[in-house]
């Protein structure tokens, strides 16, 4: 049996199957692109809950995978070289399992940019801008009686959706005509942003008729369905 003692991760959850890739999330947008990508691609993994209510992620064990406190994170008993690899930010973890499974990342290198490039588009600007909307829109900013922080992320999330809409307009997906990794980061946040966050009327979604559209079919895939309630409510 595969031994993941070494880790101290395992003894906050213990690995029922440490044959497993272990992942440690919840189902947050940048949490459920690695169950999503798990999904897709078939890997037998094993979901840990990580509660923020009860501030797992600031526990020894969850921090010593990963140092900024952040889901996900995973621990792989088959990484390179078949030693275990322990890996944390989403991004870098959707390139490794993609590279792991050579599934949903491009092998001509120019394909393989090009989807990098709209998954570091949704790392470095996507994420970051909606995730502030969403806190000044429904969150403790509504509080605030100065509009013009929350406005503010109102114009740049606008701006980012203009330049996805461009994109699919001409494309059935983020990064060209197959669907990747890219699609796997960019659409749990654009879904946030509509339902949890409740900010779709505040950005005018109906403006990006291509990017609702895409939004449709990813949802509707078996697997992104299965992935976004990926971990289970205990």
């Amino acid at each position: 049996m595969t031994d993941l003692s070494a880790f101290p991760i395992t003894r906050k959850w213990p690995a029922l199957q440490p044959e497993r890739l272990q992942l440690y999330s919840l189902p947050t947008p940048n949490g459920v692109k690695v169950s999503i990508m798990l999904e897709e691609t078939g890997l037998p993994y094993e979901a840990h809950r990580v509660s923020f209510d009860a501030r797992d992620q600031l526990s020894p064990e969850f921090l010593s995978l990963n140092p900024n406190n952040k889901i996900p994170a995973i621990l792989d008993p088959e990484g390179p070289g078949g030693r275990p690899l322990a890996l944390f930010e989403s991004g870098a973890i959707l390139i490794y399992l993609a590279e792991k499974t050579g599934r949903l990342l491009p092998r001509d290198p120019a394909g393989r940019y090009r989807t990098l490039q709209w998954l570091m588009f949704q790392m470095g600007g996507i994420g970051p801008m909606f995730g502030q909307l969403g806190f000044f829109h429904k969150f403790a900013g509504r509080e605030i009686e100065d509009k013009r922080p929350r406005d503010r992320y109102v114009t740049e999330s606008r701006r980012l959706l203009s330049v996805l809409e461009g994109q699919l307009k001409q494309h059935a997906w983020v990064a060209g005509g197959d669907y990747t990794i890219a699609d796997i980061a960019v659409f749990p946040w654009v879904g946030n942003l509509i339902g949890f966050y409740e900010a779709g009327a505040l950005v005018g979604i109906g403006d990006f008729p291509h990017v609702t559209r895409a939004l449709g079919a990813f949802v509707d895939r078996p697997a992104v369905a299965r992935g976004l309630e990926i971990p289970a409510q205990d």
